[in-house]
């Protein structure tokens, strides 16, 4: 793939401006630190869009290609740039980082100048994960992203076990970056071996250079399933998937609404495991759709067990993500745009709905259902927006569900048929579990003092909320929009498997 380089380093800047504000952040007290945050990322969201408006569709590879020397003896390089898989992230992050501060506005009131700092290194590094083209560079964003984290749920979390949440959920995460570190050092070591420089001369993380690099079947294979694990922790794909239920039950909801709305895993398996061991990815797509069936079943049974809001939404969350390795494991140019598609809604629609569920604990001070019911009597607004969310999850038509899911099944269904009935059968179950407990939630008679005294959506909280639906619809009536935007990208990553197409 060939790299387009820009002058002005739009994505560093991006990088940049959280960790300013975050700086800014301990200089001024009060309800400052809320302002600050809100505005640095109103002002990432404008230089979003600026690298959104500014981006080739028609091309390929990577675009707004940023490099400097970062350890040149090991010849790491500070290396930034995008293309159809990771553009859209950048403006749909934003917004739902910014749902997030407006979510906190008034529900964190202790530590908050260490809340939003924290709030924004997420985001520096997250943004890193998107934008990195050096293996190492991403893995040390990736590692980062556990420092916020582990903090952000130990010290804001709701539930009585959020220590134990926070420390389950870091140690999955550091377990799973062992193998994806041993994977892109194999690959470095096997770039020197190709181009015959030896070690370190002719090491390479650069991910472009490694993209076009030769590597034996074998080493492919031991590749594919090294980085297969270290991305499956973070997806979270069955059997490693424990620490979300903890994580959803404990922490606080608006971050929850991060690990939901934001699959960093799933985007590792796209934009990793697959390009880079492509032969090996044809070999065992068997067990790419059996993992991605496995977690729609599995899910999706867990999720009508629930009584919790958010236990419900976490494993309905791990249904869904299921249904997007199942896309990428069909290696087509449908499955991969329904994948990648399914990964942008998850933004607007899981991290959404996970909002709501926030402003709905805020106010009755629970997500039990024995302590809800009747909630659309006096929050009609709130009501409406959590089943147009939960209706684009089902895969509505008139949603930007409809088109992602269409276009998986229709791949999988080619290719394989069992694990694509299996996956229609978890449609269904999908449509069951949101559905029931929908109407436990929102209808009903109001059975607690607390519902009936609630307030609806604030003007902040209904505008943020609106905006998402709209996009929701927008995307659904109009997916072309979407799909036109990451063609060129997935026909070049399907170019890369054998008889892919």
């Amino acid at each position: 793939m060939a790299a387009e380089s820009t002058a002005f380093p739009l994505l560093t800047a991006m990088l940049m401006l959280p960790l300013v504000a975050a700086a800014l952040i301990w200089f001024f007290p009060g309800g400052t630190p809320r302002k600050i945050a809100l505005a640095a990322v109103l002002a990432n969201l404008i230089l979003a869009l600026w690298v959104f408006g500014q981006f080739d569709p028609s091309n390929a590879g990577f675009q707004m290609v940023e490099r400097a020397v970062w350890v040149p003896t090991l010849n790491l390089n500070y290396t930034l740039g995008v293309d159809g898989v990771s553009v859209l992230f950048l403006p749909l992050m934003m917004l739902l980082f910014l749902g997030v501060i407006i979510g906190s506005w008034t529900s964190i009131r202790t530590m908050t100048r260490l809340y939003f700092s924290l709030l924004m290194l997420l985001l520096t590094v997250t943004l890193g994960v998107f934008c990195a083209l050096d293996t190492m560079l991403f893995f040390l964003f990736w590692e980062a992203t556990l420092i916020p984290l582990y903090f952000l749920i130990s010290l804001w979390g709701t539930g009585p076990n959020r220590r134990y949440a926070a420390v389950k959920y870091t140690l999955f995460m550091l377990a799973g970056g062992v193998p994806l570190l041993f994977g892109f050092i194999l690959l470095a070591f096997n770039h020197a071996a190709v181009a015959g420089g030896g070690v370190p001369d002719g090491l390479s993380f650069d991910y472009p250079l490694l993209l076009n690099t030769a590597i034996t079947p074998e080493s492919q294979i031991l590749v594919f399933f090294l980085l297969l694990v270290g991305f499956a922790v973070k997806t979270p794909l069955f059997p490693v998937h424990t620490w979300l239920p903890v994580a959803a039950q404990e922490g606080p909801i608006t971050v929850v609404s991060l690990l939901t709305g934001l699959k960093l895993g799933a985007y590792g398996l796209l934009r990793f495991v697959i390009p880079l061991a492509p032969d090996a990815a044809q070999q065992f797509h068997w067990l790419l759709a059996g993992l991605g069936v496995v977690g729609i079943l599995y899910g999706g049974v867990l999720a009508i067990t629930q009584t919790n809001l958010r236990g419900m939404l976490a494993y309905a969350s791990m249904s869904h993500v299921g249904l997007v390795v199942l896309g990428i494991a069909s290696l087509t140019l449908q499955g991969m745009q329904g994948a990648l598609f399914q990964l942008l809604n998850f933004t607007l629609v899981a991290g959404g709905i996970l909002l709501l569920t926030g402003f709905l604990h805020h106010r009755i001070g629970s997500t039990d259902l024995i302590n809800l019911g009747g909630a659309a009597r006096t929050m009609p607004m709130l009501s409406a927006f959590f089943l147009l969310f939960g209706l684009a999850g089902m895969g509505v038509p008139g949603t930007s569900g409809f088109p992602a899911e269409f276009l998986i099944l229709m791949s999988a269904l080619g290719t394989h048929t069992g694990a694509g009935l299996a996956a229609l059968f978890g449609v269904v179950l999908g449509a069951g579990y949101f559905l029931g407990i929908y109407r436990r939630v929102f209808f009903g008679p109001v059975g607690n003092s607390m519902v009936a005294e609630a307030l609806d959506l604030r003007p902040r909280e209904l505008f943020m909320v609106t905006l998402f639906g709209l996009l929701i619809l927008l995307a659904g009536l109009y997916p072309a929009g979407v799909l036109d935007l990451t063609r060129s990208a997935a026909e070049a990553w399907v170019d890369r498997i054998p008889n892919g197409g």
